[in-house]
């Protein structure tokens, strides 16, 4: 079935003013979505925020069923939080690691994740090691399987970045799931470039806890995220920091923390912006996730394609399976220098640093990098668009 772009533009007024090529970043709303959050705005300005939040009551419950259908999980093992570090940080630092204890990641791993992965080894003893990378430049299963059973210690934890920020490769994750489910390892998995332009399901990739946001390839509002967190996991986690929503005070020397994923937010939020996520994750669903993954990965291949035909232009996206996300630098043009002549003939992009991929990109002589990400109501004019509006290599002026 053709794909109907001329609808996704209709609902996408930020569409008609730029070649947005930043979805990555942050991708531009559909009209849906900021009406339901404007909406509630209103609301809240006539009534006040707490009577604005009863009469909603039934939406914001219908976010959490929205997320649940989107990942294919139950409704109380998703937790609504502000983004999707937060998100990944409940989950992360609520395991009960210890002295010796092994954490397995990736070497596409985001760096803000490497950062806890630090801070909590420092604290605890444990262990962070690095999986090696097959020859697509993805997770190589088969060295997690040698991690696994080469005796060196209880592995602790797997935590894998499904799709980096600085590249178009897609982590085997049904792979390393089946895998982590054999040994019987938690395994976390960063879903924030991932959900929204593919296809996740948490049954399917076998994964214990997953991250995600709402403002990337949801199309959601910012400062909205969420986690997934398997039932049969809960009771073995402790959250790192508890109020009258996560736990109830029994007595005044005892507190029960709540039986569901909600253990993991806090009692305030922003109540317009959580209506919006679901608003957007129920147009997400409305399009179809196979429908919008196809049109997505075909988009990004036509760019990689029109980009390696350009003299001077690299394309760097690595993985047997790839995604929306293009990275590529121009000869002799520094990639700030790239992201700038082309927003000034309309196109928006962002640049990737080796700061966010501290165990991939200086490993493959890399410090920055342009990255184009599409999404399904963009256009091959616009991927034109960018193309054309490239400097020449080794224009420095």
């Amino acid at each position: 079935m053709d794909f109907d772009i001329q609808r996704a533009r209709r609902d996408t007024p930020g569409a008609h003013g730029v070649a947005h090529l930043d979805n990555a970043g942050a991708a531009l709303p559909p009209r849906q979505v900021t009406e339901a959050v404007v909406d509630h705005l209103r609301r809240e300005a006539e009534v006040g925020g707490y009577e604005a939040a009863a009469v909603a009551a039934d939406r914001i419950d219908g976010t959490y069923a929205a997320v649940a259908r989107l990942l294919g999980c139950a409704q109380d093992e998703v937790a609504l939080v502000e983004n999707a570090t937060r998100a990944w940080d409940m989950a992360f630092y609520a395991l009960p690691l210890r002295p010796g204890d092994r954490i397995l990641t990736a070497r596409a791993e985001y760096g803000s994740n490497v950062i806890a992965f630090l801070q909590v080894a420092a604290r605890t003893g444990a262990v962070v090691e690095v999986v090696d990378d097959d020859e697509h430049g993805q997770l190589s299963v088969a060295d997690l399987c040698r991690r696994l059973h080469d005796g060196g210690g209880r592995v602790g934890l797997i935590a894998m970045t499904h799709v980096p920020t600085h590249g178009g490769l897609v982590n085997p994750a049904e792979e390393v799931g089946a895998v982590a489910r054999g040994a019987g390892v938690p395994f976390l998995l960063d879903a924030c470039q991932s959900v929204g332009q593919l296809s996740v399901d948490v049954e399917r990739i076998g994964c214990d806890l997953l991250s995600a946001t709402g403002r990337k390839f949801l199309r959601g509002p910012r400062g909205t995220g969420f986690l997934y967190v398997r039932r049969a996991l809960l009771e073995r986690l402790d959250p790192p920091f508890l109020d009258l929503h996560a736990a109830t005070l029994t007595a005044p020397d005892r507190y029960e923390v709540r039986p569901d994923a909600r253990r993991f937010e806090n009692w305030e939020s922003d109540v317009a912006a959580r209506i919006g996520l679901g608003v957007a994750v129920d147009y997400a669903l409305e399009w179809g996730l196979e429908a919008i993954e196809a049109r997505v990965t075909a988009l990004a291949e036509t760019l990689r394609e029109r980009l390696g035909a350009v003299d001077g232009v690299r394309v760097h996206d690595q993985g047997a399976r790839r995604c929306g996300i293009v990275t590529f630098t121009v000869e002799g043009v520094p990639c700030e220098k790239v992201q700038q002549v082309l927003r000034e003939r309309g196109v928006r992009t962002t640049v990737s640093r080796a700061r966010s991929a501290q165990l991939d990109m200086p490993r493959r002589g890399l410090t920055e990098l342009v990255r184009a990400s599409v999404h399904y109501y963009n256009t091959e004019d616009e991927l034109d668009r960018l193309v054309a509006a490239l400097p020449a290599s080794g224009a420095l002026g």
